[in-house]
């Protein structure tokens, strides 16, 4: 029966584990001087080596011939441990062995001396999968174990392991393999195994891998069963991104707003059968890679492509903005996570392309002289509204007396939120002088909120601080969500000692009135030479 290479080529020893020095070594000098933990915990993202590192680590302790710290592989221990025939070492798959009895059933087989090794080894693999009682149950027999007994907890969410556990084990943390080093180890694995591996597309392989060798030997068996001679196009065909040239006819789309060549694209791919999360997501990874052609000089080793697509993207990237591209993947970004509620995908993907095409371009040439410029022309419909009302209202003065006092009952009174709170003298606040410091907060704990308080003031009266940031979804935050509310009051009261009601900053009409969109246009209107004048009955 055929065996897959990752299987196949699995390190039998420390030294055969790519990119992890800094843990074998210590892992096969603790083995060696007979100084091994009772817990460890090895964390780290897929296919770096953990459970590689584990089932070494099992047979070194066990091995009845070891050699300098690594298992001989050939006694009958280290053969059986691979074989699954020795029952002292337990593998456990916490995913699906999460409950607080599995947790019991191993404490009670924990106290037991092993059969024929010298360690019993429970190896807890994906350990934060374990529930909050599994945890509790395991966490007593992890801080005094039998002198016999050995727990490795491999995760790839540390943060999910409570601190109780995470505080009884020696931690390593396998960090991403270099790409360089997985193209090395692709090419030593396809000469042994017959495979025409070009240098390039090794490279490109390992960088699709993202630091995974696991990953990286599925994809070149993959690309093997394609085609014995194996390069970039292969990959490119093997791994599923041959639709790629319609996801990069899309992203020149967006660039230019082009919403009809946009839209025609969305129809080929939907009469492709194409998932739009998928779509979605490319288009983000796409996006990604114009941020870091724009933003990083030299930015090959960052973007995840192949030559003739980088050169792609940065063309693309010359006819964006920084600004430009941000915006558009954060509504890609938020249209991600739609997509999957969404009753009709493809109605969702298409209101994004719609916000994107329709956003104000950041960039654009001037406006010429005399010519209205793109932003008034935005407030045109609201002007005309206004006028509609004033034209009304001067046809009809009796509209403008007061009304009659209303018999229905009056409704209740209601507090007002917080974030409508405003003190009886707003013009008395005076402003806060250390906000550029609670920015500075901001920006650590809640990146997004200090975003979007991007060139914001702040006052001061009192218990209330009112903010007044350009950004409109910054009200929309701050009256919705209390996250936005707590990180704000968290870092004022870290700064500067005292709690503070939160509320926007809320313009007088002296203020308002500077913002008249009329009285913007009759100023412009002047500045062109145009005589105005206000008439009325």
């Amino acid at each position: 029966m055929y065996q897959a290479l990752y299987r196949k080529y699995r390190p039998r020893v420390f030294e055969d584990v790519v990119g992890q020095e800094h843990i074998t070594t210590t892992l096969k000098n603790q083995v060696k001087e007979g100084k091994c933990a009772h817990a460890y915990l090895f964390t780290g993202s897929r296919g770096t080596g953990k459970t590689t590192c584990s089932k070494i680590l099992a047979k070194a302790v066990n091995c009845l011939r070891p050699r300098d710290g690594d298992p001989c592989g050939e006694c009958e221990l280290c053969t059986g441990i691979d074989d699954g025939a020795v029952l002292d070492v337990v593998e456990i798959d916490a995913a699906s062995n999460n409950g607080v009895d599995n947790i019991r059933e191993l404490r009670e087989e924990a106290n037991f001396t092993p059969v024929k090794a010298g360690y019993r080894v429970y190896i807890i693999d994906e350990a934060h999968m374990l529930s909050v009682g599994a945890f509790n149950a395991l966490l007593k027999i992890m801080e005094e174990p039998p002198a016999h007994v050995i727990f490795i907890l491999a995760t790839t969410e540390v943060h999910k392991v409570p601190a109780t556990i995470v505080s009884r084990c020696q931690r390593f943390d396998f960090r991403r393999i270099p790409s360089e080093l997985i193209a090395g180890r692709l090419q030593a694995v396809a000469e042994q195994e017959g495979i025409a591996l070009e240098e390039d597309a090794g490279l490109f392989i390992a960088r699709l891998a993202d630091g995974g060798m696991r990953d990286a030997l599925s994809i070149l068996d993959l690309c093997s069963s394609y085609s014995a001679h194996v390069d970039v196009a292969t990959v490119v065909a093997a791994s599923g991104l041959a639709d790629s040239e319609q996801i990069y006819q899309l992203v020149e789309a967006l660039a230019q707003r082009d919403s009809s060549r946009a839209f025609s694209l969305i129809d080929e791919l939907h009469q492709g059968s194409s998932d739009f999360e998928r779509v979605c997501d490319q288009l983000i990874t796409a996006l990604r890679g114009c941020m870091m052609i724009k933003a990083v000089p030299g930015a090959q080793e960052l973007v995840v492509t192949t030559k003739e697509n980088y050169e792609r993207l940065s063309h693309i990237s010359e006819k964006m903005s920084m600004e430009d591209i941000l915006a558009t993947m954060e509504i890609l970004q938020e249209t991600l996570g739609k997509l999957s509620r969404a009753s009709s995908k493809r109605t969702e993907f298409e209101m994004a392309v719609v916000k994107i095409a329709l956003r104000k371009k950041k960039g654009a040439l001037p406006a010429q002289e005399g010519s209205v410029p793109e932003e008034t022309l935005q407030l045109l419909p609201e002007m005309e509204k206004r006028l509609e009302r004033l034209e009304a209202m001067m046809a009809h003065p009796s509209r403008l007396e007061a009304s009659p006092p209303s018999l229905s009952p009056k409704p209740l009174r209601q507090e007002p939120k917080e974030a409508d709170i405003v003190p009886e003298h707003m013009e008395q606040m005076q402003e806060l002088s250390c906000w550029e410091q609670v920015m500075e907060r901001l920006k650590g704990t809640n990146p997004a909120l200090h975003g979007a308080l991007k060139d914001s003031k702040a006052y001061v009266k009192g218990d209330i601080v009112l903010i007044d940031a350009p950004d409109e979804l910054f009200v929309k935050l701050i009256r919705q969500s209390d996250y936005t509310k707590e990180s704000l009051r968290d870092a004022l009261r870290a700064q500067t000692g005292k709690k503070y009601r939160l509320g926007p900053y809320k313009k007088t009409g002296e203020e308002k009135a500077k913002e008249d969109p009329l009285k913007m246009l009759e100023q412009m209107a002047q500045k062109a030479g145009i005589d105005v004048s206000v008439t009325g009955q």
